[in-house]
């Protein structure tokens, strides 16, 4: 890139993914020329689903596709029956009685009297603003693009739920084992990262250090950290655990960095539950600050992701790329993304965890070859311009009435709806 503030464009990724494979998303693109595509979603910030509209909209727009994204807004009322739903979809209760159901659809009907919805393509991301495909009369494909785990989810609100999600013309999902009993075909995307972003780009000694020092992180021992929304299904608490039992070995600094996003009224409560946790040697601090994160995981000794349930984990994919030895929770994207033993650790308990926590820290070339792994890895699978591409082929791959047809040349995996490739509902 020549400023840091001209946009991404296919072409700076030249040196990472091949001529070839630009030439092929050029062309790709070519053919949507002026693709008008409205994505929305539910915040701005705070999480992978605005880390990756970010950057993606912006390299659709460098390639030629009009791509927009707006939000909904809400009460905090809305915003923690759709926090209720999320836990509920990835395994936990929900009490989903009319007054939420009221709460809900209500606050969508009044989001979708306010926008304007021309375009080509719409792709709606998660449950918060799923049921907006209610509320108009549709000209274009409509895209449920669900970022949550669904292997296990609630049955009684997948149900609520799915007589939104049947109303649309395919679903995305983020790996097969997501995939539900329904009519609509569903894809499966990996999410990806940008690798050109200030949370991602080489920083320098001297920026991390002054992004360090500003938080008062000291680096005199090794530093464990974990980077996530504060969340109870990102298991902040078990970090924690792990932690002291791994310091009765090796002397370290866990760092605990979080955010709590619009979206998540519940991310107040677990950060103000984990300060009783708070000591010299366990930082716990909540920021939006992209240079922090960075430096955080680049010198970091250990990265952790210790979830419960992932959907995929973006902060696991940041880490690698920057060569961090990871430890992740086994389940979810992160397992998909950890080759265990090669590229990472993989753990199921706490225990497990501190053990980990301390092989990594007594073994500093294990530390490189893990990381040198990782980072070949997110090279290869979980850079921009292959999901950039899938979402190409997509939008391709829509005929008249929107139906889907698979183009020859796509790297689209459709699983067509009402099948579930022998996997149960």
């Amino acid at each position: 890139m020549d400023h840091p503030f001209r946009p991404v464009r296919i072409e700076d990724y030249e040196p990472l993914i091949g001529a070839e494979a630009v030439d092929r998303l050029e062309d790709k693109a070519r053919r949507l020329a002026g693709l008008r595509v409205v994505n929305v979603s539910s915040t701005f910030y705070g999480g992978g689903v605005a880390e990756i509209l970010s950057s993606l909209t912006l390299l659709q727009q460098t390639m030629g596709v009009r791509a927009d994204w707006r939000l909904i807004q809400g009460s905090p009322d809305f915003f923690s029956t759709t926090k209720k739903m999320h836990n509920a979809l990835q395994g936990g209760e929900i009490e989903l009685n009319q007054l939420k159901k009221d709460v809900y659809e209500g606050v969508i009907a009044q989001n979708a009297m306010r926008m304007d919805m021309a375009a080509d393509v719409v792709v709606v991301h998660d449950p918060q603003p799923l049921p907006l495909i209610k509320h108009f009369r549709r000209t274009c494909p409509w895209i449920w693009r669900c970022h949550v785990d669904l292997s296990r989810p609630d049955s009684d609100t997948w149900n609520y739920l799915r007589s939104f999600v049947e109303d649309y013309d395919a679903t995305v999902l983020s790996l097969p084992e997501y995939a539900r009993e329904t009519a609509v075909p569903q894809l499966f995307f990996m999410p990806a990262i940008d690798p050109f972003t200030l949370k991602n780009r080489p920083l320098s000694d001297a920026e991390m250090d002054e992004r360090l020092g500003h938080y008062g992180i000291p680096t005199d021992l090794p530093i464990v950290a974990q980077v996530s929304r504060f969340d109870r299904w990102k298991d902040p608490m078990g970090v924690i655990e792990a932690f002291r039992l791994a310091r009765r070995e090796v002397e370290a600094t866990l760092v605990l960095l979080g955010n709590v996003a619009i979206d998540d009224p519940e991310g107040q409560q677990v950060f103000e539950s984990l300060l009783a946790a708070k000591e010299d040697r366990i930082l716990i601090l909540t920021a939006e600050d992209s240079a922090l994160v960075n430096a955080l995981q680049t010198r970091a000794a250990v990265v952790l992701q210790k979830s419960l349930r992932e959907g995929f984990g973006l902060t696991v994919t940041e880490a690698m790329w920057k060569g961090a030895a990871v430890i992740g929770g086994r389940c979810g994207g992160i397992a998909h993304q950890i080759d265990d033993g090669v590229s990472g650790f993989l753990v199921s308990s706490v225990q497990e965890a501190a053990d980990r926590i301390v092989t990594l820290l007594r073994d500093a070339d294990l530390r490189r070859r893990l990381g040198t792994a990782a980072r070949a890895s997110v090279r290869a699978r979980f850079l921009m311009p292959r999901l950039a591409e899938q979402y190409l082929d997509l939008y391709s791959a829509f005929e008249p009435r929107f139906v889907l047809h698979r183009r020859p040349d796509a790297n689209l995996d459709v699983l067509p709806g009402g099948a579930l490739a022998g996997r149960s509902a």
